[in-house]
């Protein structure tokens, strides 16, 4: 029942989360501004998320403009892997995420932007294991710096809503998963 609450919620937190970064006055207020509103997808889907047209034979290359729900698989070099995750109904818990099965090549990879939002669900230390999360969204709400999120995604795989505009990744934000 928390997740459906979460899920309906989110949508309308990540325009809002968007509104208010887009009036933070620096270098990524301009992207933002010029950035249009992308729909968000639901939070805890249950499906893979398309990407039409994307022809995945001509090697892992970006993601067409807009929002994704997945985790990002490998950095190097200021270059992330991403793949599309959906949300498990679980027997025993509520569930977890999942990503495509192996074998499939539903991957994509694109530059981190330099001013990329990276909007945290535990802190931007390591080490922190406090949440910093909308309780309403169950997404990340605490803003971290670039090399927090290159250290966060190169040692795990996080679920989380990636933004990506004009070939680049403008945005993370963490999904809350306990």
């Amino acid at each position: 029942m928390t997740r459906i609450l979460l899920a309906g919620a989110a949508s309308g937190a990540v325009a809002l989360s968007f509104a208010g970064t887009a009036q933070a006055g620096s270098t990524s207020a301009q992207t933002f501004a010029a950035m249009p509103a992308f729909k968000a997808p639901e939070t805890f889907g249950t499906t893979f998320q398309k990407d039409p047209g994307h022809d995945f034979t001509k090697g892992v290359h970006s993601r067409r403009d807009g929002i994704l729900r997945g985790w990002i698989t490998h950095i190097r070099g200021g270059k992330a892997e991403y793949e599309p995750i959906k949300w498990k109904k679980a027997k025993h818990t509520e569930g977890y995420f999942v990503g495509p099965p192996e074998g499939d090549v539903t991957a994509y990879a694109s530059p981190i932007a330099k001013n990329v939002v990276f909007l945290s669900a535990f802190g931007c230390k390591p080490s922190s294991a406090a949440m910093t999360v909308d309780r309403r969204t169950g997404l990340g709400n605490k803003k971290c710096s670039r090399a927090a999120l290159i250290k966060r995604f190169t040692s795990a795989e996080r679920p989380s809503l990636i933004t990506v505009y004009k070939g680049k990744i403008v945005r993370v934000q963490e999904i809350y998963t306990p």
